[in-house]
């Protein structure tokens, strides 16, 4: 007996399996198993009275029951408790998403085909990936550097003899008739500003404005061979161990000495431009990567001075030799505006509290206004380096929005070239470059740094970002520079909740090395072009976090107060050793 009710035990289980693959198909899991339960029941009553002559022993109920449950987790393991329409939809959202993704990565791909590329390289890059050049989606975070270098080129150049750059014209390009030209000339000399200064009065250091076209007008003497035009030539700073930052303070100085003097600066021989990616006369000069402090006539006219040595006798042109370090570096502040430094607003927070003023007040203000106009236009070769940035750390991000706001498909549908209209071509076209804002820019200064200032670690910047997100909670992204490795590894840490772009560069792995034998290791050009991006990235972000005692980070303060962020406020982890 216990022979045959093995056997029907057995015929059971493989009825139930059997089953249970068959219900899988159909119904609901859960339905399934109350349904098996139900029956293996009703069969365990039926066998208890065919087999009577025996005892029904409650053991075998409970090896059936295991036995089940071991054949149901074996035969159904796919189960996954949704119907199969809800699966369907989800198959084909997967296949969308994947469908989206690749036509992203297209037109990312695209983008970087026409990047720095000449326009015969551009078209055969677009025709492999099958794109046609007039179908192809404007790019929102890249400019047109060859368009802006030739508007800019306009606006720092005097028109004729006496008159001065079409400042006061929406579109300069456009503007070129005798009355718009008339009404240019009178709106300048009633005080028209430079157009490279952007938000109010406000939201910039006091008479920025004011300074800047002064400052201008100064350098842009109407004739450069006047004999009561007077010269400083001047190259930049080269002695091991000076920094980029330190090169540009230095020349600051220089500058308010050729102001005070009377004197048109004339800069000569920067060291960091001498590579093969500064092309022709550029090479070597600071025009390689900002428009000449002084029109090329008055370049040509100090150099032609400097032949004589009777122009260096009768004080007509002087050199950097002529004065001494201290008076570069802590020389005098132009008074000619006055003293607006003791008007500045306090938006400067250290360790919680605002500055309210320091011992240099003056220096700070000019040095604002001295870089503000070094910088004051980006050539097309640095326009070129921001697109490259830009394009490497946001351009899937634009890719996806501009897909997503797109009404059809792409690239499928050729919908031909469409003349711009002249709301693009005029006004439009005026507008900055497409990033994620707001966006904060941290620069996060180790290393040998240590020597000059109190350095501090990345967890403390980054509990100075979370306070500004405290107040601003859109704020998510994150501009990082740093010369340390470790940084940047340590940002896994913070990726839940914020987004880091950084430029990819080598960095150091080593405290202990110094910033001259880092960027010797990268070469002449790669470690000048990309510290040359952060800062114009930093300068142009929403909120920034770094460290006064760096020069670096001074500078960046100061190109923030003369270009609208004056409100956005200061977060630093220290400050200035000479405060």
């Amino acid at each position: 007996m216990d022979t045959a009710s093995s056997s029907n035990q057995r015929s059971l289980e493989r009825v139930v399996s059997q089953k249970a693959m068959q219900m899988s198909n159909s119904f609901p899991c859960q339905i399934c198993v109350v349904g098996f339960l139900s029956g293996i029941c009703i069969a365990s009553l039926i066998m208890a009275t065919l087999t009577s002559i025996g005892s029904f022993q409650f053991s075998h109920f409970s090896m059936l029951n295991l036995s089940f449950n071991s054949d149901l987790n074996s035969t159904i393991p796919q189960c996954s408790f949704k119907p199969k329409e809800i699966q369907r939809l989800t198959d084909l959202k997967s296949r969308k998403e994947i469908e989206q993704d690749e036509r992203v990565s297209l037109l990312y791909s695209a983008w970087n085909c026409v990047l720095n590329k000449p326009t015969s390289g551009a078209n055969k890059c677009l025709l492999e990936l099958g794109i046609n050049e007039s179908n192809l989606l404007n790019a929102p975070h890249l400019e047109n550097c060859k368009a802006k270098s030739q508007l800019h080129d306009r606006l720092d150049k005097r028109i004729g003899n006496d008159s001065f750059p079409p400042w006061t014209s929406w579109n300069p390009v456009a503007a070129t008739t005798d009355q718009n030209q008339n009404f240019r000339s009178k709106a300048v000399s009633e005080g028209a500003y430079p157009p490279w200064i952007a938000g109010s009065d406000e939201e910039n250091y006091p008479l920025t404005r004011k300074v800047q076209r002064d400052i201008w007008i100064h350098q842009h003497p109407s004739n450069c061979s006047d004999a009561n035009v007077k010269f400083l030539l001047a190259d930049w700073e080269r002695l091991p161990g000076f920094g980029i930052g330190a090169q540009i303070a230095g020349m600051c100085g220089l500058l308010a000495i050729a102001i005070n003097e009377g004197r048109v600066l004339v800069t000569n021989f920067y060291n960091r431009a001498d590579h093969d990616g500064c092309k022709g006369s550029s090479r070597s000069s600071w025009n390689c990567y900002f428009f000449a402090e002084t029109s090329l006539e008055c370049h040509q006219r100090a150099f032609e001075l400097m032949k004589s040595d009777d122009s260096l006798s009768r004080g007509i042109l002087t050199t950097k030799e002529n004065y001494s370090s201290k008076h570069i570096w802590t020389g005098p502040t132009p008074r000619i505006w006055g003293d607006p430094w003791n008007y500045l607003q306090p938006t400067t927070d250290i360790n919680g509290s605002l500055v309210v003023s320091h011992r240099k007040m003056d220096r700070r203000w000019w040095r604002a206004q001295a870089v503000r106009y070094l910088m004051r236009f980006p050539t097309e070769y640095t326009c070129n380096l921001l697109n490259e940035a830009r394009h490497a750390a946001f351009g899937k991000i634009a890719a996806k929005m501009v897909l997503e706001s797109l009404v059809g498909e792409w690239p499928k549908k050729e919908n031909g070239e469409r003349p711009k209209s002249d709301i693009e071509k005029y006004v439009w076209s005026n507008h900055k470059p497409w990033i994620p804002r707001p966006l904060l820019s941290m620069h996060v200064r180790m290393g040998d740094k240590a020597c000059e200032m109190r350095v501090v670690e990345f967890e403390e910047y980054m509990m100075l970002a979370n306070r500004i997100r405290k107040h601003f909670p859109n704020l998510k992204s994150i501009w990082l520079s740093t010369e340390m490795q470790g940084v940047i590894d340590k940002t896994k840490e913070y990726s839940s909740r914020w987004n880091f772009y950084y430029t990819k560069v080598r960095r150091q792995d080593r405290s202990n090395v110094s910033m001259a034998e880092y960027e010797g290791s990268l070469g002449r050009e790669r470690s000048t072009n990309y510290p040359l991006v952060n800062f114009l990235m930093a300068a142009d972000s929403d909120y920034f976090v770094g460290a006064l005692g760096s020069t670096w980070c001074f500078l960046i303060d100061g190109m923030r107060n003369t270009g609208g962020k004056v409100m956005s406020g200061y977060l630093s982890v220290n400050k200035d050793r000479f405060w």
